[in-house]
């Protein structure tokens, strides 16, 4: 089985954490539907079959991520990485973009063209569609996946002294599909 995107995908929500709410040196957990598990390892497993694959990926993973332990919730499982995963986490570089979006995003009084620019700092592949769905904004995504693969869902709401608030939720595009946005 090939664990490399759930990995990726489990550094990554570990990275985007961290810039939000700094580095400690702590185990952090993640929830993740069986679903989605099965789009990062591109398989169709049942629970059962999930927990055999994911203690297979606790053993693999063991030497970046060290113990990673998992539990059953309602719909699929909590993965939860150890302080030495998530220090080594802290260690990695490549994560430029991520870090400016989220610093962008958590000032006060930003526009939604600050917030672009920060796509566009990265690509000339930025995609963005417009959306009226009650749940965003506008989703914003790199046609080519470069620098990440995720499809970021934009709201924009005016706060009561007149500037706009943005706030994000970005997903796998088979979770956002599935989700049916």
């Amino acid at each position: 089985m090939n664990y490399k995107r759930l990995e990726k995908n489990l550094t990554d929500n570990i990275k985007e954490a961290q810039i939000k709410l700094g580095f400690e040196n702590r185990p952090m957990s993640f929830n993740y539907t069986l679903s989605s598990l099965n789009h990062l390892i591109s398989e169709n497993l049942d629970s059962d079959s999930m927990k055999t694959a994911l203690e297979d990926f606790a053993v693999k993973s063991c030497e970046r991520l060290g113990e990673i332990t998992f539990r059953p919730i309602k719909e699929g499982f909590c993965i939860t990485v150890s302080d030495k995963g998530t220090a080594y986490v802290n260690s990695l570089y490549g994560f430029e973009f991520i870090t400016e979006f989220v610093n962008t995003v958590r000032k006060h009084g930003i526009s939604f063209e600050d917030v672009m620019s920060v796509f566009g700092k990265y690509s000339d592949n930025v995609v963005i569609e417009k959306k009226e769905n009650g749940e965003f904004d506008c989703l914003v995504y790199f046609a080519d996946g470069n620098p990440d693969e995720y499809l970021y869902c934009i709201a924009m709401e005016e706060e009561i002294d007149g500037h706009i608030h943005i706030t994000y939720h970005r997903f796998i595009r088979e979770d956002y599909e599935e989700f049916g946005f």
